[in-house]
């Protein structure tokens, strides 16, 4: 029985990143917090599961490398403060379902599919830059 088999289903967060369309599934409130955006934000479950999500100013809501279009699940994410929107103002390519990474929140177990938008999407089909990458 694999990891995933063990969790029950009303406990259940499957995220999928796009374009790789790598899915991540975990039980709600076990992911330990990495210290990258808000715990359970979607840049620390990225972070958790080594998924790249550019984040330069370290998850503080400072920039908006992070940002990135919610797909699927946008109800189950906390709402956005006005320090987000503000930030989210400077993002390129803003949409109406435009979110930070660093502080989108998962509030319940569900499906969840994100899409980083394709300014970023060097990093992800390359991987972490090299400076980012465990080299030994």
């Amino acid at each position: 029985m694999s990891e995933t088999e063990k969790i029950s289903a009303d406990k259940l967060v499957r995220v999928t990143f796009l374009p790789e369309g790598k899915t991540v599934e975990f039980e709600y409130g076990t992911m330990p917090y990495d210290h990258h955006g808000k715990p359970m934000s979607l840049l620390d479950v990225a972070e958790n599961h080594e998924i790249f999500l550019d984040h330069a100013c370290g998850g503080v809501c400072a920039c908006s490398t992070c940002h990135v279009w919610v797909k699927e699940g946008a109800e189950g994410l906390s709402e956005a403060d006005d320090d987000e929107l503000d930030r989210l103002d400077m993002a390129a390519d803003q949409q109406l379902n435009s979110r930070l990474g660093c502080q989108a929140v998962i509030t319940k177990p569900g499906n969840y599919v994100v899409e980083i938008p394709k300014w970023n999407r060097n990093y992800t089909s390359e991987g972490k830059p090299l400076d980012m990458q465990n080299t030994k």
